[in-house]
């Protein structure tokens, strides 16, 4: 079981919140608001008011016995900033911090954050990419280049094998997951595929787009 301290009880903050109690995290969310800590509070195991610039207080939370700190604060970067830095001077494992544009990112990451989340980006690159083609379905970002595509089966894969298609080598993608019957299936060379079969596809973008 992971300790996690959220710092921000906003909407992003209650949405990890909600999902790492699902994986049954154990996390105390920290506000300013006492009206957002009375809302959060049914999805974590403990919740705290202060201020989450102010040394003092933050001392109080045991900061490095957490395994995660992740700062959610979007309604003031300069609070979002202080409260990154100060994390990491007292004693912090890890700390994921949200970004709102690119400078935003760069200064977290100078100022403490070994991780950025930037859920608008990813978001927006989430939503042209699917609308973009109507040949991919979703994608799921890793990297930069590496994602995971959900791509319906192309008309010229049909009825055919994995291993007959030999995807990775000619394509340089590996088909990690098949989605077949809304069943989704770890695929076995031998596998036959399908035209009403989605697949889920690790690769970059230009070698989608050729490959389909």
């Amino acid at each position: 079981m992971k300790s996690v301290l959220i710092i921000g009880a906003g909407q992003f903050g209650m949405h990890i919140a909600r999902r790492m109690s699902q994986l049954r995290c154990e996390i105390m969310a920290v506000d300013s608001e006492e009206e957002r800590i009375n809302a959060i509070l049914p999805l974590v195991t403990s919740a705290q008011i202060g201020d989450s610039t102010n040394a003092d207080f933050m001392r109080t939370l045991g900061i490095p016995d957490y395994d995660v700190c992740i700062v959610t604060i979007s309604d003031s970067f300069q609070d979002s900033l202080e409260t990154t830095a100060l994390l990491k001077e007292l004693g912090a494992r890890k700390v994921i911090s949200r970004a709102q544009n690119d400078v935003q990112e760069k200064f977290l990451l100078r100022n403490g954050a070994d991780e950025t989340v930037y859920p608008e980006k990813q978001t927006a690159i989430r939503l042209a990419t699917k609308e973009a083609s109507d040949d991919i379905l979703d994608v799921f970002q890793l990297d930069h280049d590496i994602n995971i595509y959900e791509v319906r089966v192309p008309k010229s894969w049909n009825n055919r094998s994995i291993a007959e298609l030999d995807i990775r080598k000619k394509h340089h993608l590996n088909i990690i997951a098949v989605r077949a019957a809304d069943q989704l299936v770890v695929p076995m060379p031998d596998m036959v595929l399908h035209a009403d079969d989605a697949i889920l596809l690790l690769g970059n973008i230009k070698d989608i787009e050729k490959a389909l």
